[in-house]
């Protein structure tokens, strides 16, 4: 299993090469090269993964088994509800489809669903405060934005 590991490794760091060119992209921000932009927050996920990618070379599991049961269930829905949070977030805007994502996350991993889903509701304003002030950096409301936290 070790063979899967590398050739999974290569994967992901040709993705995070891509990931990266991507975030340079982006045009640049108004206060010039020096201030925090758009393609940050990318660029530094970009090189987690690289990192990442190549401990996954290097160090490969050698008894990886693919789980098939349950935890096998339990990653794909995972990977479903990422996808549908990418698809939300621009019409619920940052907050509510984080809420959403967490929240559902954090209840799949055994969370109480109240619980899971006010860890979420928190998550998201944090997260979003730390962006739109901290970092300066704006993320779509969607129907929370009759709120304007600027």
């Amino acid at each position: 299993m070790t063979f899967n590991d590398r050739i999974f490794g290569v994967l992901l760091i040709a993705l995070a090469v891509a990931y990266g060119w991507g975030a340079t992209q982006f045009p640049e921000p108004f206060g010039g090269s020096e201030g925090v932009g758009p393609e940050t927050f990318p660029l530094l996920l970009s090189v987690v993964l690289a990192l990442s990618s190549l401990y996954l070379i290097v160090r490969p599991d050698p008894d990886n088994a693919w789980p098939w049961s349950r935890t096998g269930a339990e990653l794909l829905i995972a990977v479903a509800v990422l996808i549908v949070y990418t698809a939300l977030l621009q019409p619920l805007g940052f907050i509510l489809s984080t809420l959403l994502a967490v929240g559902t996350l954090c209840w799949r991993m055994g969370a109480p669903p109240v619980r899971a889903y006010v860890t979420g509701g928190v998550a998201g304003v944090v997260v979003f405060l730390i962006f739109n002030f901290a970092l300066d950096l704006a993320l779509p409301l969607g129907p929370l934005s009759v709120l304007e936290v600027n």
